[in-house]
């Protein structure tokens, strides 16, 4: 389409894959953060992420992206497509689109910065949310539209053992939900639920003896993948 036929022509794109990465470290959720080695927001904490290349599909450059900024392996990370970002004025370089993944992980190990980062972190998530580590680009919101994704995830799916090294207690499970969705759980009430639910828990048939306190009954991940019925964050697993 030309001017001449009364139509704008059609923009220039730029296509980039950001990453929000999250994991639950000492009981807090922490995202992924790099300080940016480039222009523009040189030194500016950033969600990981760059530009897809030629003959890449989204998910191979995200996969790349991941272990190019910070040494981790997407491949043994729950990723997923979360939203594709368009605002005409959100990168300075030009009319750029973004498609955000979410990816989540145990206990990570610490990210090693590589290429465009200068340095790569995990950083508190109340962090990144409260202002304390201003963000590149529009990355606040797509870290908090990854917050909400990982929030319902754990509503309606298994997802929340992938938080958790195999094996793990249904304590352990109950800490991940918890720092995710950001307040205590009933720990009778949530054990009656997610021991329930067909296909959650898998139990390994062994224990974990604590150095105080009762053993404590070991699980693996189980074969479903949805939540029927679902553990809503307004039903009964919570505190009075």
């Amino acid at each position: 389409m030309t001017e001449r036929s009364g139509r704008r022509p059609a923009a220039v794109v730029a296509v980039t894959v950001d990453l929000v990465i999250f994991t639950v470290r000492q009981d807090r959720l922490h995202v992924l953060l790099i300080e940016r080695g480039n222009e523009p927001y040189l030194g500016r904490a950033a969600l990981p992420g760059g530009f897809v290349r030629h003959g890449e599909t989204l998910d191979q450059a995200a996969l790349r992206e991941l272990r190019e900024e910070t040494a981790l392996d997407g491949r043994q990370l729950h990723l997923e497509q979360l939203h594709a970002y368009s605002e005409p004025a959100r990168d300075p370089r030009g009319r750029i689109i973004t498609v955000a993944y979410l990816a989540l992980g145990p206990d990570l190990p610490l990210p090693v910065a590589g290429t465009d980062a200068a340095a790569a972190r995990w950083t508190p998530l109340s962090s990144a949310l409260d202002g304390g580590v201003p963000l590149a680009f529009d990355h606040a919101a797509i870290l908090r539209d990854g917050l909400e994704r990982a929030r319902s995830q754990l509503e309606h799916t298994t997802v929340a053992a992938a938080f958790c090294p195999e094996p793990f207690t249904v304590g352990d499970l109950r800490r991940i939900y918890e720092a995710v969705w950001g307040f205590k759980l009933d720990p009778s009430n949530f054990r009656r639920k997610v021991t329930r639910t067909e296909g959650f828990l898998e139990p390994t048939g062994d224990r974990r003896v604590p150095e105080i306190g009762r053993p404590a009954a070991l699980y693996r991940r189980g074969p479903a993948s949805l939540l029927i019925p679902p553990l809503l964050r307004t039903g009964d697993v919570t505190l009075p």
